[in-house]
């Protein structure tokens, strides 16, 4: 975007009326310098540092230069090159509305122009045709379409600077060639702008300094559609010093009294240094008058040759601009220490009550005797252990059975088995000489005979059973209380029939 040109104000000064010069003399002396942390420093400052992403940063940089100042006004312009522009179709808008966005305290502040090619010097036979067609409603989509775009964007609150500067004769959207219907195209484009659901736009109408072109006066469109008057202000002609800005026609005076006189406030939307150089003495007395007058919010144009920070060429007025703008905490005034007066507290002597020995009386413990009684002896009895004789028992010498090599078998008759009594042992009982322990007396098992192997016989005749195997004879049952045992011996089903039943006897000496 093109920086605003700054332009020398026209020649020609109007006569200047004996209460004009009346109120100019009641102005308030000018003091040697703004004082700091006064009312001027707590106004909503920014300055135009630049129109885009850059011009957000720098806000920070420039805070961090005067001390921490807070800087709570961000001010930008629309290109006005092409309508699309004007609609808001710009991307930078997104980089201001996200910091104005972070704190509810902040201002943002857009200029916006009226028509297109406004800084391509459109002669004013043009810029009256061009002004006519606004008035009929031409152009009122172009701000609807900028209107719905700050809302969207989530500045419907934005202080919209419509038609700046439209007294000079820089801008194609200037009041001059056709000043009534200027005011019918205002008119015309803040009611659009305000028809969009959401939005709580504030417009400020802001001229230059002086009469230039046209007395500025003549190109306000009425208190419904303007809610902020503001001036930009330059240190340049008409006027050779602060106090000819204040007392020329349409000057800083006027303005002030124009807008008490319509209920509105004031604003500076751009101010600063230029024809005169490293003005100290400008800038001093400019945040003077904006101390005193207190305007809604004040921008200052911070590049060359306006600037103060960015611009290095004005080192005196940089001086004096940081010094009024930077905060000063209040001082501390020390809280007075009163002392305490120490009242001495008397001590009273506690009595010493003297505590009465009282004699604990000795009480004879009584000597009682224990008696002694005898413990009986009572005599432990000599039992007799008996001698119990242990029976020795013969191993018994097991033969080995000679196995025969088996011969064909003739069937046997089995001869019918007769059951043998088997005597029990009469066991003698021993004489009564001493006790002793009944010693268990063994029973003695009757002696298995083995039987004797038949002579093999002939075969049996074709057809003709064999003849039953007789069972073998029993061995003889030992005589009753005999000393001969005879234990039998088991070779199994097969090897028995083979061998015959065997047996192992022995004899036991019993103590009769």
């Amino acid at each position: 975007m093109r920086r605003p040109r700054r332009r020398l104000a026209s020649t020609c000064v109007g006569t200047v009326t004996a209460g004009l010069l009346a109120t100019g003399a009641a102005l308030a002396a000018p003091g040697e310098g703004a004082a700091r942390g006064s009312r001027a420093s707590d106004t909503a400052m920014g300055a135009y540092l630049d129109y885009g992403p850059n011009g957000v940063a720098r806000i920070a940089q420039l805070s961090r230069w005067l001390g921490g100042k807070e800087i709570r006004v961000g001010h930008t312009y629309l290109p006005g090159d092409v309508w699309p522009a004007i609609e808001g179709r710009v991307s930078f808008l997104e980089d201001w509305a996200k910091w104005r966005r972070a704190k509810d305290d902040r201002m943002f502040v857009l200029n916006v122009p009226m028509q297109a090619r406004n800084e391509e010097r459109v002669p004013d036979r043009e810029v009256a045709r061009l002004i006519r067609a606004g008035a009929q409603g031409k152009y009122d989509v172009h701000f609807e379409r900028l209107a719905e775009r700050l809302v969207e964007l989530g500045v419907p609150d934005t202080v919209i600077v419509l038609g700046w500067e439209m007294n000079g004769i820089t801008y194609t959207h200037r009041c001059a060639p056709d000043p009534e219907n200027w005011k019918a195209y205002w008119r015309r484009i803040v009611r659009t702008m305000r028809s969009v659901p959401g939005q709580d736009f504030r417009f400020d109408f802001a001229p230059n300094r002086g009469t230039d072109a046209i007395g500025w006066t003549k190109c306000y469109p009425g208190d419904d559609v303007v809610d902020i008057i503001g001036m930009d202000s330059y240190d340049q002609e008409p006027g050779q010093d602060f106090d000819d800005q204040i007392t020329q026609p349409y000057g800083l005076r006027h303005h002030v009294d124009f807008a008490a006189e319509h209920g509105k406030e004031i604003s500076y939307p751009e101010w600063g240094l230029f024809r005169r150089g490293d003005n100290a003495e400008y800038v001093r007395r400019m945040l003077q008058w904006i101390e005193q007058h207190e305007p809604l919010y004040h921008t200052i144009t911070d590049y060359c040759p306006h600037g103060v920070w960015q611009c290095k060429q004005n080192p005196a007025a940089s001086k004096v601009f940081r010094a009024a703008m930077t905060p000063v905490p209040d001082p501390v005034v020390p809280t007075p220490v009163v002392p305490t007066p120490v009242v001495p507290t008397p001590v009273v002597p506690t009595p010493v009550v003297p505590t009465p020995v009282v004699p604990t009386p000795q009480v004879p413990t009584p000597q009682v005797p224990t008696p002694q009684v005898p413990t009986p002896a009572v005599p432990t009895p000599q039992v007799p252990t008996p001698a119990v004789p242990t029976p020795v028992v013969p191993t018994p010498v097991v033969p080995t059975p000679v196995v025969p090599t088996p011969q064909v078998p003739t069937p046997q008759v089995p001869t019918p088995e007769v059951p043998v009594p088997v005597p029990t042992p009469v066991v003698p009982t021993p004489s009564p000489v001493a006790p002793s322990p009944a010693v268990p007396v063994p029973v003695p098992s009757p002696e298995v005979p083995v039987p004797a192997s038949p002579a093999p016989s002939g075969s049996p005749s074709p057809g003709q059973s064999p003849a039953p195997t007789p069972p073998a004879p029993r061995p003889p049952a030992p005589p009753l209380n005999s000393r001969q045992w005879c234990v039998p011996l088991n070779f199994g089903e097969w090897l028995s029939k083979m061998v015959g039943t065997q047996s192992v006897c022995f004899k036991v000496d019993w103590p009769f």
